[in-house]
């Protein structure tokens, strides 16, 4: 049996030399075995095309959107037969569609020239012949590879880019492209780095700025990213995309209510858009104006029904209730062909919250399965990366490597770390402490993360990493200046108080990296019961990283992984760590807060227990339970899924003793 692949080139020379119905046959044939194959279904509908049957390649067209909706040559073939009908408006919607889904489509762009030029529509005529002399003037690696791109095919899009610089050099336009595979990718770094040189070549590329800006929001870099947007808003200061990516910064800068605003003049100006309806949930949700968020999340629904994340962001909030009605309009959105991946996988993650809401957990259960599944195939996890990094900890990070190296760092006491597994109850410890008068409560800061990446350097080796190798080869000079660095970076998220909280939970991986910083920032263990924390991760859909939560065994592995390097630090570092288990908070809320107010060396504010009353921005999926009383009903919500949650106790094996069984007790301040 011939390849696919083959079988595409063979058909593809059968169509240059016009044998049509040889090829429609043959199509068909191979269908039987390939039947939703997406190459093959568009050769069939142009060959149907020219034939002259263009109602038949229409009816294949359909079958391939409710297939491939993000497929532009699609939308061009379906652009093609409406000219072939002599329907203006109906190929200009479809070859705008295939411009919008893939730019590179150069023959999109000449149809569209020569339809708007028919009906004379000049301006909008120039403006796609603009669009085929910019192609044009483009090398054809980069053309190709973008379209790839565009389609999806990340892999082919960036090894021909790739081999594209290596022979030519840097290229603008090219090195752009690669960016934007690094952030489909979540390189991110590399993203930044390639940007970063693009300005350095064209400083005037608007284009670049504005995917630069984007990039370093991704990177929790906000106050850059303020700076570069700022640049384009004063050329263009009604460009909705560079106030929306203004009020993204806004909002990781702790601005809520610039971001606000912002949000809502672009909705002035562009009604019923949804997107800025989501993001407008999204900020109004972070200040508690709940029924607001609710409402802005209900009209992004509205605009556009299958808006899988508008659908999401009402199940996770967590007293939502779901109509009827709603329940029925995700439904179909889930099952419609035409629904994207990313929509689909936001609306399983929808109904299987809504349907736990309504007490019917086998239902729900396959509804979080079916949404992990399809999480856990994009985000590509590898669990060994955690465990080789791990391994390097313990081997590098001994007592005796931390006695050599004792008084390092920045002494400052300002930084409260608290880290652990996310759905751990970090935020409420945070809440606590952030209703201390003298702690500034902050976010999930994203320095830590980003120092580690420069220490291990651009080529990462997975089996064979440098960090934490390297932290060996550095000099006190070295850890002083990144504790100093550290405090620079992360003033912009402070005000007057002189305590602040880094909450990114992922830190607790680099505590030895962190104690040779900063030797006297106080570090929080938040810990849960693991059947609870693993289950509460497994039900709940992460806006970015965390693809260890996608999967019964990885959230397994990794929590067992987090208890075996948080064991090595209580060896090497003893006292150097609070741990704080959540049920301990549950049980004993006034004696937990006594104990980490004095760990933290903190007097007692009687608003630590009262932390509910706290007035503050909340950006985390737990943002509603803090600000409302502790109660224990969600500590044992996993029992209802029993059932299904064999295997997960299986994998966590003796992890669901030996969550217990470290230490935890009061530490020595350092």
């Amino acid at each position: 049996m011939i390849s696919t692949e083959q079988a595409v080139g063979r058909l593809r020379t059968l169509q240059r030399e016009g044998r049509h119905a040889a090829v429609v046959g043959d199509v068909r044939d191979l269908l039987s075995d390939r039947r939703d194959d997406r190459d093959l279904l568009l050769i069939e509908a142009t060959s149907l095309r020219y034939m002259g049957r263009v109602d038949e390649a229409l009816e294949t067209l359909d079958r391939l959107e409710r297939l491939y909706p993000a497929f532009g040559r699609q939308q061009q073939e379906r652009g093609l037969c409406r000219v072939a009908q002599k329907d203006a408006p109906g190929a200009i919607g479809a070859l705008l569609r295939a411009v919008d889904l893939n730019p590179a489509l150069t023959q999109s762009w000449r149809m569209l020239e020569g339809v708007y030029r028919l009906i004379g529509d000049q301006e909008n005529a120039a403006l796609a012949a603009s669009s085929v002399a910019t192609l044009k003037a483009l090398p054809a690696e980069v053309v190709t590879a973008t379209s790839l791109f565009s389609e999806g095919d990340l892999g082919r899009a960036e090894t021909m880019i790739r081999a594209f610089l290596i022979q030519r050099g840097d290229h603008p336009e090219a090195m752009r492209l690669l960016a934007k595979i690094g952030v489909a990718q979540d390189a991110l770094d590399d993203a930044e780095f390639l940007l970063e040189a693009v300005l350095d070549i064209v400083p005037d590329h608007r284009a670049a700025r504005y995917e630069y800006a984007e990039t370093l929001n991704l990177r929790h870099k906000y106050a850059q990213a303020r700076d570069q947007i700022d640049r384009l808003l004063a050329l263009e200061p009604a460009n909705p995309n560079y106030r929306a990516v203004a009020a993204t910064a806004a909002m990781g800068l702790g601005q809520q209510d610039m971001a606000i605003e912002l949000y809502r003049t672009l909705l002035a100006d562009q009604p019923g858009w949804p997107d800025a309806n989501l993001w407008l949930g999204h900020a109004l949700k972070t200040v508690g104006h709940l029924p607001e968020a609710i409402e802005s999340y209900r009209a992004a629904a509205a605009a556009r029904p299958s808006f899988g994340d508008a659908w999401w962001s009402l199940a996770n909030l967590k007293r939502y209730r779901f109509t009827d009605d709603e329940l029925t309009r995700m439904r179909a959105a889930a099952a419609s062909p035409a629904t994207g991946p990313e929509d689909r996988n936001h609306l399983y993650f929808a109904l299987g919250k809504a349907l736990e809401d309504r007490g019917e957990a086998a239902e729900s259960w396959a509804f979080y399965e079916q949404g992990n599944a399809l999480k856990r195939i994009e985000t590509r996890y590898r669990p060994e990366i955690l465990e080789t990094n791990t391994r390097e900890q313990i081997r590098v990070c001994t007592r005796d490597f931390f006695a050599k190296r004792k008084g390092w760092g920045d002494p400052s006491r300002d930084p409260i770390f608290i880290l652990g597994l996310p759905r751990a109850g970090s935020t409420l410890l945070e809440q606590i402490l952030a209703s201390h008068s003298q702690v500034e409560g902050t976010q999930e800061l994203a320095q830590i993360q980003a120092m580690v990446l420069e220490i291990q350097g651009r080529d990462h080796d997975f089996d064979n990493p440098r960090y934490p190798a390297a932290l060996a080869d550095m000099t006190p000079d070295d850890f002083r200046h990144l504790g100093e660095r550290y405090l620079a970076e992360t003033r912009v998220y402070r005000t007057a108080k002189p305590y602040f909280i880094d909450k990114m939970p992922n830190n607790f991986r680099h505590i030895g990296m962190i104690h040779l910083m900063l030797p006297n920032a106080r570090i929080i263990d938040a810990r849960r019961d693991p059947m609870s924390c693993c289950f509460s991760n497994l039900k709940q859909l992460f806006a970015r990283g965390q693809g260890f939560t996608y999967a019964i065994e990885d959230i397994a592995r990794y929590y067992r992984t987090y208890l075996d390097l948080m064991a090595h630090w209580d060896a090497a570092l003893p006292g150097r760590v609070l741990r704080v288990q959540h049920e301990d908070v549950v049980d004993d809320l006034e004696g937990t807060v006594r104990r980490i107010l004095d760990y933290c060396g903190l007097d007692f504010e009687p608003a630590c227990v009262a932390f509910h009353d706290t007035k503050r921005s909340v950006r985390t999926p737990s943002s509603e339970q803090v600000r409302q009383p502790i109660f224990r009903d969600g500590l044992d919500g996993w029992r209802k899924y029993e059932p299904w949650l064999g295997p997960l106790r299986d994998a966590l094996g003796d992890a669901l003793v030996r969550y217990r069984n470290t230490a935890h007790g009061l530490p020595a301040r350092p």
